[in-house]
């Protein structure tokens, strides 16, 4: 990998390479971890970016795209060939994919890695450093040493990475020529908003509960069965492979994806097909199959990506502490959500949303190391502002942004809330795509988007 000293030895980039019908470049940058202080006495890290191009436009001037990936605490997606809204963008631009700070290539924070700190107290230290002001900060680094004579470039955001496209109009709008946003349109009043968010979401949930039902009736009956399975096995709850236990609650959280994504329901339901072993030998007690105990720690990937636990709540905090937001909310949704009463009473099982609760540190093996760390967390107060509402409602930059009308992830009135604070902004509001709406809809969501700014989609 060469290495490019502009500004000094903190670029190095790699040869190109290839998957069918895209050439790909590897960069690697030494960025500051925390940007406050004197960035020669920051600790550092490194983050990765992906140059990606449509084949023999490796040396062709077009302009360039960041794609910044949801969370948070994901890394980009990994070409493996030509596709997708990957294949629209490379039509015109050198498409970016940041792995964002913590994960994939970028100085990971993983069960392992976080493991080496000495205390609890020092693991969120390191942690408040990734949070989205400190993602559009690697971004703009980054754009200086890669975009030619430092141009601005195009940001495209996808649910949390639309977070950080709000932050960065904020913050670093120079540094922006446009930004499109997909299901990203995060609540940006002071304080903590998380609240808000939870209480605004639960009526979305029971909402796509009663439809997954409505497909797969059967599943009213095979849910039930596993909770009260689970209720009245020992410990309320059954051993997971990794040394975890599943309980009513825990099995609950399938709605995290189940619920919430193009092909969710189904993949749900197929994952409830195989959730009893057979019996083999007759008077055999019943038992959860092995597959959908592994099946269900696969669905989460709390054990790959724990940062996706530790920081959630904190996306929604400016100068004030989450409290285990979800968990108070719930509470307040008890009657409809407690599964073992639901059981009990006849009643479909209804699981939730994206909602990180404390027991998870208790029942997820992957992250009970990581219990004090998140409990300091959901109390820490002095969170820096992700939002400058003054600088949003003043924006020059285009800006056009999918709502997805019954997203489940971003709620659709907190999502227009916000945009009305956003000077210029263009809406497409359908109900055509869900959450995952980039992801499925091949070129055409990023394509419509690009159309609203450059008017080829009429205003009304």
């Amino acid at each position: 990998m060469a290495t490019v000293t502009a500004g000094g030895t903190d670029h190095a980039a790699g040869d190109w390479y290839s998957v069918p019908e895209l050439r790909l470049r590897d960069h690697r940058f030494t960025v500051p971890l925390d940007y406050s202080c004197d960035r020669a006495s920051s600790p550092k890290i490194s983050v990765f970016a992906r140059e990606v191009v449509a084949v023999g436009k490796e040396d062709k001037p077009q302009e360039y795209l960041l794609y910044l990936q949801g969370g948070p605490g994901f890394e980009c997606p990994r070409p493996t060939e030509a596709g997708g809204w990957i294949s629209k963008a490379c039509e015109e631009y050198h498409v970016i994919l940041m792995d964002q700070r913590g994960t994939g290539l970028s100085t990971p924070l993983t069960t392992s890695s976080m493991s080496q700190m000495k205390s609890a107290k020092d693991l969120v230290e390191y942690l408040k450093h990734f949070r989205a002001d400190n993602i559009v900060n690697d971004a703009e680094f980054i754009r200086k040493r890669l975009v030619p004579d430092a141009g601005p470039w195009t940001v495209l955001g996808q649910s949390y990475g639309g977070f950080c496209g709000v932050t960065y109009l904020s913050f670093a709008p120079q540094g922006l020529k446009q930004v499109l946003l997909t299901g990203g349109i995060p609540p940006i009043k002071g304080g903590c908003t998380a609240d808000s968010v939870y209480r605004a979401c639960f009526e979305p949930i029971v909402c796509q509960n009663e439809k997954y039902y409505k497909r797969f009736p059967q599943d009213i009956e095979v849910v039930r069965d596993v909770v009260n399975y689970l209720a009245g096995s020992e410990g309320g709850g059954v051993p997971l492979p990794s040394g975890g236990i599943l309980t009513p609650r825990g099995l609950q959280t399938l709605g995290l994806s189940g619920l919430g994504s193009s092909s969710g329901f189904e993949r749900l339901h197929y994952m409830f097909e195989r959730v009893w072993d057979p019996v083999i030998v007759p008077g055999t007690p019943k038992q959860i199959s092995y597959y959908f105990l592994n099946a269900f720690e696969r669905w989460l990937a709390y054990d790959t990506n724990p940062l996706y636990a530790l920081m959630h709540e904190s996306i929604y905090c400016q100068g004030a502490s989450s409290h285990w937001s979800a968990h108070r909310i719930r509470a307040e949704n008890e009657s409809k959500f407690d599964a073992i009463k639901a059981a009990r009473d006849g009643r479909p099982i209804l699981f939730t949303g994206e909602m990180i609760f404390p027991w998870m540190f208790d029942e997820i093996h992957a992250l009970r190391q990581f219990k004090d760390a998140a409990n300091l967390l959901a109390e820490k107060e002095d969170w820096p502002p992700l939002y400058d509402v003054a600088t949003l409602n003043n924006n020059k930059v285009p800006v056009a942004a999918a709502v997805y009308y019954e997203d489940m992830f971003v709620n659709f009135k907190l999502a227009t809330e916000t945009a009305a604070e956003i000077g210029g902004i263009r809406l497409w509001v359908t109900n055509e795509y869900m959450h995952s709406g980039l992801r499925d809809g091949a070129g055409h969501v990023l394509a419509h988007l690009l159309g609203l700014l450059k008017g080829k989609k009429p205003l009304f």
